[in-house]
């Protein structure tokens, strides 16, 4: 089993606006509703892989009920914390799609100068969601009690405010404990914190990844030698997404790999690197093998980034995803 940890889900109203124009009015031409966030996502992507997953994280009012419901409609274990709707609700965020934009990273959504092109311009207002206490963060604590070395636990997205700075470190520390092996997807100073405790995986593009050693990275083979500077202050295994220059990822036994991005015609990059996660996740589960994970990994981004939503299994089987 997958457990994945969401902080603040979200409804995701993701609308296509042509010709948006800001001060005026403008109407949609098509509009969707998801259960989001980025530990929801991994799950998703995990479940049309074939891979047991459970949901966890914090849900507050008759928005975090819609979330649960989504998310349990779609096959998905539901574990989330019910926090007092006094304390807020869980957010919904609106995700525009509009004119064309310019390149755009299939793994990561990040805007890119290369061969992927994009076409359409995406807009995000995210809100804020609801107020998390000790109280409801000690719950899902408990919830992870039920862990096991056998299972695995995704990490996934920045910490929100309302939440201590510490509590993927926390979270790290307990797991480590129980000896379950985390894939961390964070940026900045909350990726930082928590690599010495070793996380099995880590997934920074590679801005994020130039932004921790101040460095700027643009290709393959700088990639690969910060990877291993960032693997030696403690994660096992490093993924990296350099949009349209491709991937790279350095393995806990020495080998590293990198490939070329395909050419493909971007039609969304929401989910894209949440996708990149679970499929590297389920090609190691499946076969043991990290070149196969690798692979996976980089077909599930392009699958979710050729798809209108998160992909199906369908898509993914089509992208590359195949034992």
């Amino acid at each position: 089993m997958i457990y994945t940890v969401t902080c603040n889900p979200s409804l995701d109203y993701v609308i296509d606006v042509p010709g948006f124009a800001a001060g005026t009015l403008n109407r949609t031409s098509a509009e969707e509703l998801y259960a989001g966030g980025k530990g929801i996502n991994v799950s998703w992507v995990l479940h049309e892989l074939g891979v047991p997953t459970k949901a966890l994280g914090f849900t507050a009012g008759f928005t975090g009920a819609e979330i649960e419901r989504r998310v349990r409609e779609q096959g998905i274990e539901s574990g989330f914390i019910q926090v007092p709707e006094e304390q807020g609700l869980s957010r919904i965020n609106v995700k525009m799609r509009s004119a064309a934009g310019g390149e755009t990273d299939s793994t990561t959504g990040n805007s890119v100068a290369g061969n992927i092109a994009a076409t359409r311009l995406e807009t995000e207002i995210n809100g804020m969601g609801p107020r998390i206490t000790e109280n409801d963060i000690e719950q899902l604590k408990c919830r992870l009690s039920e862990v096991t070395p056998d299972d695995m636990v995704v990490l996934a997205g920045n910490i929100p405010a309302s939440l201590p700075d510490t509590l993927y470190c926390e979270l790290m520390e307990l797991l480590k404990e129980r000896g379950v092996p985390v894939t961390v997807d964070a940026s900045g100073s909350q990726l930082n914190a928590v690599l010495q405790y070793q996380p099995f995986l880590v997934k920074p593009n590679n801005h994020e990844l130039g932004g921790l050693f101040g460095v700027e990275i643009t290709d393959r083979s700088t990639a690969l030698e910060y990877a291993r500077r960032l693997q030696q202050l403690g994660p096992r295994n490093v993924l990296v997404s350099l949009g349209s220059k491709g991937a790279v990822l350095v393995t806990e036994d020495g080998s590293s790999y990198e490939r070329e991005a395909r050419h493909i015609t971007v039609v969304n990059t929401i989910g894209a690197g949440d996708s990149m996660v679970a499929g590297f996740l389920a090609g190691w589960l499946k076969t043991g093998s990290y070149e196969t994970a690798f692979e996976w990994g980089v077909a599930a981004g392009e699958g979710c980034a050729a798809s209108t939503g998160l992909p199906t299994g369908r898509a993914l089987l089509a992208a590359g995803c195949v034992s």
